[in-house]
Parts: C-alpha cells; structure tokens; sequence
C-alpha cells in the first residue's frame, strides 16, 4: 500500500513576521483557505488515507499539526527533538512505515509546497508506483519544467526516455547543485534540465537499505529509534540518538549516488512558496502589478506584495516594489529587492533577545 510522509519542520524565516518559531510557514494560510500542511495531506488523501499519512516536524510544533491534522493518529505524528535536515528525517519516516507495513511504498512530501490541480498529482503519484512496481529497487522523483533560470533550486538532467509508463519519464542522468545565473541559463537552454521538486516515491525498504549502504553511521542511530517504535522507551531513545546524527540532506546521502533514479516531468504545477514573492505567483495580480492578501487601499501604489491580518487595512501611497507585511504585533516593510535580507532581521532579533517576535 501506499504511505505517505509530510516533512514539516521548516522554520520559514523569509516569511516573518506571519511565519514564527511556533507557526512557521507550512502552518500559515497563504494560499487557498487551508493552512499548507493540511493542503498537503488533503492533497494525497485520495491515494493514501489519514491512517496511512506520517509527519515528522519540529518537536515544539506537534500539538498544533495534531490540531490541524486531526484525522492523522497521534502516533504517526512525531516531533524531531532537533534539526538534522532531509536524511535522517527520511529514514525514520521510512521506519515507522517499514514497522506497519514491510512491503510500503512511500511518496515524501514537503508541507509548505502549493500543487493546483490534484488530479493530475495523484495520477502523476500512482505512475510512479507503476513505475516502483516494475523494479522494486527503483526511486521515483519529480522534476518541474523550469520557465526561468531560478538559481535557488537543485536541478535534475535527464537521460534515456522510460516508455509505457503512464507519464514522461526518464532515466536521470545527474543531479546539480544550485547554480549560478550563468550556468542555470545554459541548463534552460538545453531542455533536459528540471528542478528538483523534493517529492520522491520509493519503497520503504528500499531506501532503508540506501542509507544502510551510504550513511551507515545514521543508520545505525535510525535503527536504535525503529526498534523503540511503539514502546514507551520511544520518545527517551528518539532524544538521545537523533541529535547523535550528523544533519545531512536526502540529497547528498542517496540521491546523488543512487543508481537507478527515475524522473517523471511533473504533469502539474508547482511552486515551493520559498519567499513573499512568492504570493505574486499565487494571486493575481491588479492592473497595477500589486498582489494583495487582506485589506488595502493603494493610491499611486505599484508592484507591491501586501499581507494584511484580519480586521486591518494597510494603506499605501505613492509606493513602488515593497513587500508589506502586517501582524498583531509586528510590521515588516521591505524593498522587493531586499526580500533575502529578512532572515537577518531575525538574527537581529535573536541578539536583541525579542524572543517574542520569533
């Protein structure tokens, strides 16, 4: 059967002040009258249900993805007692899944990615476990036709078409790091490059077996904590081995040296809603270029990104490319060109102890 894992322990700094240490960005409504975690799970429903779905978040955020969740058990639900990226995110995933069901599939998932049409993802989703089905050992990612040189994203080179799948799909040839402009415009150029989605479909065992093979250290700490699943020592074990793990990305530990990897081009749009600039892409915008969320009134206001709360109205004049962003009890306002220097706001705030505003 198919299982289905949501990473959610992104801190979503570059969407302060809305996103904070307790609601960070997969917890906000940004677009669609669902938060990003509960569109996400709503999204693979179809294919696997609540009982079949596992999270893996931060620790101090499993009460709330409990309450956005509800239907998902309060097991299948577990709080990381800290930060150690992709890999060992993964591989406890695959564990816990691997303990209900030796023989799973499993489709990973970021929680704070925007997918539009559902249909087509779930189609996208059942052609890779075709795909699975046909070589067990086989892993199965999405890559995003690319429509600008994005230097912010990994790439995925395709090789050698796979024919009767249901999809198109290819051998992957390698992945690439994020690139320059340079280098991401001749990747554009050539039409064999994607970007790397983040969302991938393997068996349980499969990618089991790959950490065992290429992290054999973080392995051994994942398999202390699979073999407390379900016992009160559970949470005392996670605690101690997981901050044992050297952090380390799904990407650098297996994607990149795995043999077999098949990308599918993904059938439906996508977008990782990596910064406030991402709204533009997700709203429509006025005839001034201005994407809103909330209440505003613009006079002589252009290109401008305004996030309002509920019950305030941001007024604007004679303004040109910010990013507006208001809270109860914080205010941002950014030149578009400055939207990577948020995070150093929150840095800013860290050595100004304003623990409240994080």
């Amino acid at each position: 059967m198919l299982h289905a894992v949501i990473m959610a322990g992104g801190s979503g700094t570059r969407f302060w002040p809305a996103s904070r240490t307790r609601r960070p960005k997969q917890l906000l409504k940004l677009w669609g009258p669902e938060t990003m975690i509960r569109s996400t799970a709503d999204r693979i429903a179809d294919l696997a249900p609540p009982e079949r779905q596992y999270v893996l978040t931060n620790r101090v955020l499993t009460d709330e993805v409990a309450d956005q969740l509800p239907s998902v058990p309060r097991n299948n639900i577990v709080g990381e007692p800290c930060k150690r990226d992709t890999a060992p995110c993964v591989g406890l995933a695959a564990a816990m899944v691997a303990h209900h069901d030796p023989d799973a599939t499993m489709v990973v998932m970021p929680a704070d990615h925007v997918i539009t049409n559902t249909p087509a993802f779930t189609d996208a989703v059942a052609a890779a476990q075709r795909l699975i089905d046909d070589s067990p050992g086989r892993i199965v990612t999405f890559g995003i036709r690319p429509n600008y040189p994005a230097e912010s994203f990994g790439y995925i080179e395709r090789g050698e078409p796979i024919t009767a799948t249901g999809a198109t799909a290819f051998d992957v040839a390698r992945f690439r790091e994020k690139p320059d402009r340079a280098t991401a415009e001749s990747y554009l150029a050539t039409g064999k490059f994607y970007w790397n989605s983040g969302i991938f479909v393997w068996r349980a065992s499969t990618i089991l077996d790959a950490l065992r093979r290429y992290e054999p250290e973080m392995m051994n700490r994942l398999l202390k904590i699979a073999e407390s699943i379900g016992s009160d020592a559970f949470a005392t074990i996670l605690e101690q081995e997981f901050a044992k793990i050297e952090p380390k990305s799904i990407d650098y530990a297996v994607m990149e040296r795995y043999p077999d990897v098949v990308v599918i081009e993904a059938p439906f749009p996508w977008d990782d809603v990596g910064s406030w600039q991402a709204l533009a892409r997700l709203h429509p915008p006025d005839d001034h270029g201005n994407t809103v969320v909330g209440s505003h009134v613009g006079i002589d206001t252009r290109d401008t990104i305004v996030f309002a709360g509920p019950g305030h109205t941001v007024v604007t004049i004679d303004v040109d490319k910010l990013i507006i962003v208001q809270t109860p009890d914080a205010t941002l306002v950014a030149s578009k060109d400055a939207e990577e220097r948020i995070r150093e706001v929150v840095k800013e705030l860290e050595s100004r102890n304003l623990g409240e505003l994080l």
